[in-house]
């Protein structure tokens, strides 16, 4: 009981109890005006074919006389069927027929009546039920004054009607255990989907995200809607392990500098340490301090890129002037690690989008490109900056010559934390890539890596204003 208030309850069986009612209604009043419209069908039938006896046997008395008449009716009479015939006198003296016994008002005024009769003369071989029924006759005086009575017997119909009504009621019965049936299996089957979908999302939630909603070869739309939900799956495992990964990253990254400023304090604090070391432990304490507070200055940068910026925070860049502007001040800085910084920006290129954050991506690109770069005897290290417009694309360019990035760790490095420098010695927080791609996404745009053949090509890829 409480398994059917269960199902009662959901809305799969609700709507197949809704589509069964309707289906049954609709069906219901088919089979109703089928049944109807047919026995009309045979009512009219026989008026007219009462109306034609009669028309015959009128244009005989009217052409050939009384005589012709009353041995057409005697001919009739004698024919076994539905028929029901009378032919008199107007003083009420039957001549011939099957029906003696008329009702009064049939003999005294034309017309159509239904009444009940005996045959006065049964037909050989009809058993006695047969020779009485209900009549449905029509009389009329005859251009010779006689009285004519023609009529069909209406049990017959009314049988055929039962037929039909019954017919009707089988029907009926059939449609709602079919439409009962065909919903209980559909339901069911919903139902055996749906639970499936629940039972893999308690597995999920318990712990185990490596379940995934089945799919079977059916491609309907559960299957679209477990293909969405693997879908998000994946993307919330990914999420996951990248919250897992960020958060290693994030201990180690932090937890290095703060013992190191632990430990420089803890010495400057020793008797024996004189004023200079103190003042050189407190220059390294600040020095790692600003390190701690570039890491999350770039963490919250990221965030707000990720969120969105805020209304008004967007206008018509010039874009050219931005690559012009970095170029300019990493020129001297370039110059002195003895890296040749060349500029191959395209004049007027501007897009709809932050200054600031725009500004920031770049200056990321080349101070990545500025410190991963290895003097070399055999090439001059070159790094190149280059504002483009292709169709109704900009494309933002930092390329280098240095010892580029594996094709399988281009994916990577835009992740926070990533840094491909295992020992991790290097100054860095390995969130500089990320904040790149969270300024490209935040402009509708991507930001990619390429081949440079030699070295590397990073590419923040907008749409043009």
């Amino acid at each position: 009981m409480n398994r059917v208030v269960q199902l009662w309850r959901t809305s799969t069986v609700r709507l197949t109890a809704l589509f069964i009612v309707i289906f049954v209604v609709f069906s219901v009043l088919l089979l109703a005006l089928i049944s109807y419209q047919s026995s009309i069908q045979i009512q009219r039938q026989q008026a007219d074919a009462i109306d034609r006896e009669v028309a015959q046997l009128e244009r005989i008395d009217k052409e050939r006389g009384f005589r012709a008449t009353i041995v057409a009716v005697e001919r009739l009479t004698r024919q076994p069927g539905p028929g029901i015939y009378y032919i008199g006198t107007d003083a009420g003296l039957m001549i011939t027929g099957n029906v003696s016994d008329l009702p009064v008002n049939v003999l005294q005024e034309p017309g159509t009546f239904s009444f009940n009769y005996n045959l006065s003369r049964p037909f050989e071989g009809e058993s006695p039920d047969k020779n009485e029924g209900n009549a449905l006759v029509r009389s009329v005086v005859l251009p010779s004054g006689l009285i004519l009575v023609v009529g069909r017997d209406v049990v017959e119909r009314r049988g055929f009607s039962a037929i039909i009504f019954q017919s009707f009621l089988f029907g009926v019965g059939g449609i709602m255990v079919f439409s009962l049936i065909a919903g209980g299996v559909t339901a069911v089957r919903v139902l055996r989907r749906i639970d499936t979908i629940a039972s893999t999302s308690r597995m999920i939630m318990s712990g185990n995200l490596s379940e995934r909603v089945p799919v079977t070869k059916r491609d309907d739309e559960f299957d679209g809607l477990a293909q969405n939900l693997n879908q998000m799956l994946d993307r919330i495992e990914q999420l996951m392990l990248g919250l897992k990964e960020v958060t290693d990253n994030v201990a180690h990254d932090l937890k290095t500098p703060l013992t190191r400023m632990r430990n420089r304090a803890e010495a400057a604090l020793r008797e024996s340490q004189g004023e200079t070391a103190q003042r050189e432990a407190l220059e390294t304490v600040i020095a790692e301090s600003d390190q701690l507070i570039k890491t999350f200055n770039a963490l919250l940068m990221i965030a707000r890129a990720e969120a969105g910026a805020p209304s008004g925070a967007f206008a018509d860049v010039d874009l050219s002037a931005v690559a012009a502007d970095v170029a300019e001040l990493y020129g001297p800085v370039a110059e002195d690690a003895g890296i040749t910084l060349e500029t191959q920006v395209t004049d007027g290129i501007s897009a709809r989008a932050n200054r600031e954050l725009i500004g920031q991506a770049l200056v990321n690109l080349v101070e990545n490109a500025l410190k991963y770069y290895e003097p070399s005897a055999e090439q001059t290290g070159r790094i190149t900056v280059g504002i483009r417009r292709v169709a109704d694309r900009v494309l933002i360019e930092v390329g280098d010559n240095g010892p580029g990035i594996a094709a399988e760790d281009r994916s990577r490095v835009v992740e926070r934390f990533v840094r491909l420098e295992k020992s991790r010695t290097e100054p860095g927080s390995g969130l500089g890539l990320s904040l790149v791609a969270a300024v490209a996404r935040l402009h509708k745009g991507t930001f990619r890596i390429e081949d440079n053949g030699p070295g590397v090509r990073a590419i923040i890829d907008l749409p043009a204003a």
